[in-house]
């Protein structure tokens, strides 16, 4: 696996590739006993001087997977080398999607990287299908090795949720924080979303950092109340609807 996401790293367009990010450390704590708002003013307290940046918005995810659902049981069993496929939007969940990214995201153990790919745009409604997706492809400048793994993929999971971004006063660390997940199965063809899991309760906040940051982390992750564990949405997504 690793040999072949370096080939698509060397067969890269510069016109499709928007950014191929240096490898990171990305820790999860799922957090259930707090409300989003709760967890907020923990994160503003914080004696690295969190401040809010950007903007909350609604991030939009369509995976992509094998038939025997590789890149899910991958994670479930933690396989240290593993590769996630999304497409990825901001925004409105349904209808015109007009800036969409193909993200690939490889993950080493602990530590990961992320190459995303502009797309042209689509519509996502009643009716969607793997179809739609795959003509989007096919109208992108992509790698041929990318080009053919996409091929063997199909429609896995759709989920949405809000997030807040964070960073730190020194930069060194940035939060995001999400809630409001919702999960909806998404067939080959025939979708019409009525299958949606809401998650109201449960929140995940991320903290992600450079690699030569690790070793100053602790005195970051050490002030929050709740403890780092293994979260995927994806996963949680998949498991919720028993896909």
């Amino acid at each position: 696996m690793k040999k072949m996401y370096t080939n698509y790293c060397m067969a890269m367009n510069k016109e499709t590739v928007i950014d191929q990010a240096h490898m990171r450390y990305e820790r999860k704590f799922f957090v259930s006993e707090l409300s989003a708002s709760q967890i907020g003013s923990i994160i503003k307290v914080h004696p690295a001087v969190f401040t809010e940046i950007f903007y909350e918005r609604s991030v939009n995810n369509i995976y992509l997977d094998s038939f025997d659902m590789k890149n899910y049981f991958d994670n479930a069993f933690g396989v240290d080398n593993r590769v996630k496929v999304r497409v990825r939007w901001y925004g409105e969940l349904f209808g015109r999607v007009n800036t969409p990214v193909l993200e690939l995201k490889e993950k080493h153990g602990l530590v990961c990287r992320k190459t995303t790919f502009s797309l042209g745009g689509f519509d996502i409604g009643s009716g969607f299908s793997a179809d739609i997706l795959k003509g989007v492809f096919r109208d992108t400048i992509l790698p041929e090795l990318l080009r053919l793994k996409l091929s063997c993929l199909d429609l896995s999971l759709l989920n949405t949720y809000r997030r807040r971004y964070y960073t730190s006063a020194d930069g060194k660390y940035r939060l995001t924080l999400d809630s409001g997940l919702k999960f909806y199965e998404i067939r080959h063809s025939g979708n019409n979303f009525v299958n949606e899991i809401f998650d109201r309760q449960n929140s995940i906040v991320e903290i992600k950092y450079n690699v030569e940051s690790d070793k100053d982390v602790k005195h970051v992750t050490d002030f929050f109340p709740f403890r780092i564990s293994k979260s995927s949405k994806y996963a949680m997504g998949v498991e919720r609807l028993n896909l």
